[in-house]
């Protein structure tokens, strides 16, 4: 089938008034998820589950893309109006944005924070178009011993460059490769740390574990604080038009620095677990870097906020790249959206790319769509009502949320076994999240890990035992030394900084 075939054949989809309902609906609700401190995109990716599963693969698909650009994007509503980030990555550029609003720049904040996120997520959908389908020629001359390095390199990512300290990213990435155990055993076909039960004998499903470990899991952290963090939100008054003048005024300004946010949001979103909040801070530290006024950063930088917001959005492009390429989630909600994938008989990884060429267009231009046409009225829109929003009670909310939960665990498989699993994630989850343990690698370990003992037993039984051709092609090569080097590299720098430190006191 022609180029030219495909993409006709592409856009005749889009008559199909389902497509456009799904993608203006998701919007709709990827923005009000994101604008409610607390909600997550992931968590949206979630709940969002029940519905992709009776949607034809196109709509399900593209409603996941409209999700996470909205989710994502005006997650920073309530960072510029009441100093609650909306999203993890917010929390990266939160006080930049809040300080400009209260000096009087809402229109200037809101601008900076929509247009970027629109533009940004522009080159991420570029990224996708261009970078993942020279992925996957290459790929497809990769053999078990490639994926298997791939996969150890997802993993590594997934723990060292998840937030907070590296030995909690560990621990919470063998919690997930723990999980990833239960079921048959590939190899010997017998059952591992199933307890006699059945229903784990396929393992334990990630669909109801994402709408515990994320949905469920934030419920519970609401129900603890007893909802006691409340900020009084004051009647906005900024015109759409001003927000687009002063929006655009600054991204001429800076257009270098949305330059390099959409190249790191790129680049770190294309790391399997890394995703948009890793994103967000790598760019804010690069704008300081480079900076005339790093001084005005946690203050009230316009540059803080345009780099970050760019990185963004960029990021979800990127992100695509490798769940798409090589079925490696690159965050937690293309780790939901493999499982989607999977459900409507699409397997994600090179072949993807020749046998569903018509679909992933169509996917490439639901994200042109929704990044150049419906981000900003969307987002702008919700910056006039975004005091009210800011009000629903959560106790409107939360039980919504736990019944979207038990829904998406249910349909799955029509097994209320799910909705147990559900449950004990959600615990599981909290409890994590209680103690500051990141919840990306865990995922990571449950989605990558039986991927990963499988393309090693394909391996080790390929070379009966041997494990010099596990480094003998460049490619594998390549990829075994530069996980090494993830996980000398935070052990190198420690061992600098105390031999500088004591060098220091020597003097």
């Amino acid at each position: 089938m022609s180029t030219t075939t495909v993409l006709y054949e592409a856009l005749r989809n889009f008559a199909d008034p389902l497509v456009w309902a799904a993608i203006l609906g998701a919007s709709v609700f990827g923005a009000i998820i994101g604008a409610i401190p607390g909600l997550t995109a992931t968590m949206a990716a979630a709940l969002l589950v029940p519905f992709a599963f009776f949607l034809p693969p196109l709509p399900a698909i593209a409603a996941y893309a409209a999700m996470s650009a909205l989710a994502i994007g005006i997650g920073d509503l309530p960072t510029i109006l009441v100093r609650m980030p909306g999203t993890p990555a917010s929390a990266a550029y939160c006080d930049d944005g809040y300080f400009l609003a209260k000096q009087g720049k809402l229109a200037t904040a809101a601008g900076i924070q929509i247009l970027s996120d629109s533009l940004g997520g522009i080159g991420g959908a570029l990224a996708l178009i261009f970078l993942a389908p020279l992925l996957a020629r290459v790929a497809r001359n990769f053999s078990s011993f490639e994926f298997f390095w791939f996969s150890v390199l997802g993993l590594s990512c997934a723990a060292i460059l998840s937030t907070g300290s590296l030995v909690k990213g560990c621990i919470s990435l063998f919690i997930g490769l723990l999980l990833g155990t239960i079921g048959i055993d590939i190899v010997l076909g017998y059952p591992r740390f199933t307890f006699g039960n059945p229903n784990l004998l396929n393992g334990i499903n990630f669909i109801p574990a994402m709408c515990g470990l994320f949905g469920l899991s934030e419920v519970l952290r609401n129900v603890v604080v007893m909802f006691s963090q409340k900020a009084e939100v004051e009647t906005i008054s900024v015109s759409i038009k001003e927000i687009w003048k002063e929006g655009w005024r600054k991204i001429k300004q800076y257009w270098v620095g949305g330059i390099r946010g959409t190249i790191v949001g790129i680049i770190i979103g294309a790391l399997p677990g890394a995703g948009a909040d890793i994103a967000a801070w790598v760019a804010t530290a690069l704008a300081k870097r480079f900076s005339k006024h790093p001084e005005k950063f946690g203050r009230g930088s316009e540059e803080a906020l345009l780099d970050a917001g760019y990185a963004n959005n960029a990021a979800l492009g990127g992100t695509w790249i490798p769940a798409l390429v090589f079925g490696i989630p690159g965050d937690t909600i293309t780790a939901i959206l493999i499982g989607v994938f999977m459900f409507h008989g699409l397997r994600p990884g090179p072949h993807l790319f020749t046998e569903q060429r018509v679909l992933l267009t169509s996917l490439y231009i639901v994200f042109i769509i929704v990044n150049l046409l419906i981000v900003f009225p969307l987002e702008a829109s919700l910056y006039k009502i975004g005091s009210y929003l800011l009000r629903i009670p959560k106790s409107i909310l939360m039980p919504m949320i736990v019944l979207m939960c038990i829904i998406g665990a249910y349909a799955i498989n029509n097994n209320p076994f799910d909705i147990g699993i559900m449950l004990g994630m959600g615990i599981l989850g909290f409890i994590l999240q209680k103690y500051d343990f990141p919840v990306a690698p865990m995922v990571l370990g449950i989605v990558v890990g039986p991927m990963t003992e499988m393309y090693f037993m394909q391996s080790y039984i390929k070379t009966r035992g041997a494990l010099l051709p596990f480094i003998s092609r460049p490619a594998s090569l390549a990829m075994a030394l530069f996980t090494l080097f993830m996980w000398l590299y935070p052990l190198l720098t420690y061992v600098a900084k105390k031999v500088k430190t004591k060098a220091h006191d020597l003097q």
